[in-house]
């Protein structure tokens, strides 16, 4: 797949959380934001943590697993909301699954463009 560029808004990131606390982002800046979710792109480590918690791990699309090495995430603080940019070869459906685990619903998708 090729790259695309995902842009995504926060609106408060520091009260932005996931629903499972041990997955999910604890601080308020947002560069530690855009370093664990850079992270948890490049490596697969968020997601096994979160596949060892399913009642059949077993069952789990090994797809959602999927990461990128060459992943980058930056972000911009504008007010009380936050500009993120994800650079990314992975699917639309990953890169939810993991901003899901880390901040929830509290983000919208803003455009997609190639890379």
């Amino acid at each position: 797949m090729l790259a695309q560029r995902y842009y995504l808004s926060i609106d408060d990131l520091a009260r932005a959380r996931g629903r499972i606390n041990e997955l999910s982002f604890q601080g308020n800046s947002p560069e530690g934001f855009a370093s664990l979710l850079q992270s948890a792109l490049r490596e697969p480590t968020l997601w096994r943590r979160w596949r060892a918690m399913q009642p059949d791990p077993d069952a789990v699309d090994p797809a959602l697993g999927a990461s990128d090495p060459q992943a980058t995430v930056s972000v911009e603080q504008a007010d009380m909301h936050t500009d993120v940019l994800v650079t990314t070869n992975l699917p639309h459906v990953v890169l939810k699954h993991r901003m899901d685990l880390l901040i929830g619903a509290h983000w919208t998708l803003r455009d997609v463009k190639a890379a």
